[in-house]
């Protein structure tokens, strides 16, 4: 299990790409429907994630999961 998977949730993922001036991530969650939800973008100068980072992107991982719930209990009552 991936570090952020175990602080943000499931599905959780960063990207890190870096140049002699900083450290560039995209932390997102997993491809649903062929979206990708991107959660937090930032740079730091450490290698480290800090856990202010982590704790901001949890928060829209909330939104996006009630989304998501809200849009599957939605097509449900459609089909009926």
């Amino acid at each position: 299990m991936d570090a952020l998977e175990t602080y943000v949730g499931a599905g959780v993922y960063e990207l890190k790409e870096a140049d002699e001036r900083a450290w560039y991530r995209v932390i997102y969650f997993s491809k649903i429907e062929n979206r990708i939800y991107v959660l937090h973008c930032f740079e730091e100068e450490s290698r480290k994630t800090d856990r202010r980072d982590i704790a901001i992107a949890s928060q829209p991982l909330k939104l996006v999961k009630e989304r998501l719930k809200e849009q599957k209990s939605h097509e449900k009552r459609r089909r009926k």
